[in-house]
């Protein structure tokens, strides 16, 4: 096989503690994983220096590369930039903190090898070994329980930041993805669904980042973006 298998991407805003360390573990444990791969870091505005931290690692190593936008574009916008700029038939992404065991990146990406066009980890299998505090814990599975009501989903996670994809495949659907934040996540796994993608979830572990909080306001943009995107899909058929 020749070319790029795998493009990992890390979305990062004011990460640059974070992409210390992101960094090069990312790079031991895809070495394991891929013999090609690229690791894309989408950089989203920082102002902390992030930008520049990785750069320092682009002119050591060729396989990372930095995607930077002046303007703050919002998690799910900054992944679409990065999986169309992606030369990898897979794509997938993780957190910046990590918070996924980055052991499970082996089981990620055999699952699209296998044929899945998508695969997700998740943190609400019973199998899943999570630490959270009880507020997040309980935010999860009432936001999680919403989306499996309200639009039929049969996924149990689908918030976790640990995904890949058939690169075609998502390419595909992105198009129809109107969020650029964190309902992106959601509303992917939700509409592939839809149109009959085939999707592997399977359990991690987990941890709490640091950076991690639940506000009041969230809860409410939880529920507003869960109906909004019933109101497209049945609606207004969007």
């Amino acid at each position: 096989m020749t070319g790029v298998e795998i493009s990992a991407v890390i979305p990062a805003y004011n990460d640059r503690v974070a992409l210390a360390k992101a960094i090069p573990l990312s790079i031991s444990t895809l070495e394991a994983v891929a013999r090609d791969f690229e690791l894309i870091v989408a950089e989203d505005g920082s102002t902390d220096g992030s930008a520049e931290l990785v750069r320092s690692w682009t002119e050591k190593d060729p396989r990372v590369h930095l995607l930077h936008s002046d303007e703050r574009l919002g998690r799910g916008k900054a992944l679409n930039r990065a999986f169309s700029a992606a030369e990898g038939r897979i794509v997938c992404y993780y957190d910046v903190d990590l918070a996924t065991d980055m052991k499970h990146l082996k089981t990620l990406v055999g699952a699209i090898r296998d044929g899945y066009d998508i695969a997700t980890g998740s943190r609400l299998l019973p199998e899943s070994r999570i630490q959270r505090s009880g507020g997040r814990e309980i935010a999860s599975r009432g936001y999680n329980l919403l989306v499996r009501t309200v639009l039929g989903s049969r996924l149990h996670d689908h918030q976790c930041g640990f995904k890949a994809f058939s690169r075609d495949r998502v390419l595909a659907v992105i198009p129809s993805v109107r969020d650029t934040h964190w309902f992106w996540d959601t509303e992917v796994l939700v509409r592939a669904g839809r149109n009959g993608y085939r999707i592997c979830e399977f359990p991690v572990i987990w941890q709490q980042g640091e950076k991690t909080t639940v506000r009041r306001h969230d809860v409410w943009d939880m529920g507003t973006a869960v109906l909004r995107l019933w109101w497209q899909l049945h609606v207004s058929k969007d």
